[in-house]
């Protein structure tokens, strides 16, 4: 099978690129002047190229069996949010009319579970629960939601697009880090002294990937499966980071009030004035509020897909960040990190 990645330098990418190589997949990898090319199969061919201006890549689309678009610009500040969409929305939709053109039989786009209606109530989502652009908190998440339609109105006029929704995905081989990624690498520095009231539903990045392929044969054009692990409060992910490493977890919770306040400080002296990227967003406060807990119940019914528990993904990552240097090495017996 001859399958066009994009994002595959990127954490679930690369996990997708990997495992569709060891599958014996021929694989034609999008990457940017800039990429980071270390993790990626030794024998893909790689396409040079940029989201935001697709048609410079067109070609490349022509044999192919497949496209799995999971590229994004993830970010929860941006100083300027026109490339954030002219990459995310413009980008999925230019990409999808030439995979058209190109006459490639499907497409899997990688959407993400923040494109879900979720609740602060700590209510557990699905494919089915209400939402719209108007739930939607920050440009990223708009930016999703956006392309999502986009994806969603290629189905319906009959390409053959499935819509996956990871939700917080951890283990080996985040280098940027994500979100996720950056609360492991605190905690493994110290750097976690309090927590917020929140949730997340964490999923084992490998079981995205093994997902990420299965859709090609089992997806349905234009439905969308979230593809989830755990629901746990922020302390539990915490507490779960403790007992792996044996470093203490936070006793203290911040009122979303005073965490609200340092984002807005942030945000402002950090990002607006010395143009770096702050640790705290207004954006990623005013998420927090909410409870982002999530069913995979469809996913596991049409795409065999299955909820791991999260310690060993978390023991993966915790082990990654620690030998590739996020984090001083230290003694766990019981998690064998060092």
């Amino acid at each position: 099978m001859n399958l066009f990645i994009t994002g595959a330098t990127g954490f679930v990418g690369s996990h997708i690129a990997t495992l569709a190589a060891r599958q014996g997949a021929k694989l034609r990898l999008l990457t940017r002047k800039t990429s980071n090319l270390t993790h990626l199969p030794k024998a893909a061919e790689l396409v040079n190229g940029d989201l935001r201006e697709p048609a410079g890549f067109a070609s490349a689309l022509q044999g192919c069996d497949a496209v799995l678009h999971v590229a994004a610009d993830y970010r929860l500040w941006v100083p300027d949010p026109a490339d954030m969409y002219k990459a995310n929305v413009e980008g999925t939709r230019e990409l999808l009319r030439l995979a058209r053109e190109a006459g490639v039989p499907r497409v899997v786009y990688t959407s993400s579970v923040a494109t879900m209606g979720f609740r602060r109530d700590g209510t557990i989502v699905d494919e089915k629960t209400p939402v719209s652009e108007a739930d939607m908190i920050g440009h990223y998440k708009r930016s999703k939601w956006l392309a999502e339609q986009v994806a969603i109105e290629a189905a319906g006029a009959g390409q053959h697009v499935m819509i996956l929704n990871p939700t917080t995905p951890i283990g080996a081989l985040d280098t940027k880090p994500t979100p996720t990624g950056r609360i492991v690498v605190d905690f493994l520095n110290r750097n976690f002294p309090a927590y917020v009231d929140t949730g997340l539903n964490l999923v084992d990045v490998s079981e995205i990937a093994r997902t990420h392929l299965a859709a090609l044969e089992r997806g349905t054009p234009g439905e969308r499966y979230i593809l989830g692990g755990e629901n746990l409060t922020l302390k539990q992910i915490l507490d779960r980071l403790a007992a792996i490493t044996g470093l203490p977890s936070p006793k203290h919770k911040v009122p979303h009030a005073v965490a609200m306040a340092f984002a807005f400080f942030d945000e402002n002296i950090t990002g607006k004035l010395r143009g770096k990227e702050p640790r705290a967003t207004v954006e990623a406060v005013r998420m927090g509020r909410k409870m982002m807990f999530a069913s995979s119940a469809k996913a596991e019914r049409e795409l065999g897909f299955q909820v791991r528990p999260v310690e060993d993904a978390l023991r993966e990552a915790c082990h990654w960040f620690i030998a590739n240097g996020y984090a001083p090495k230290h003694t766990s017996s019981q998690a064998g990190l060092v």
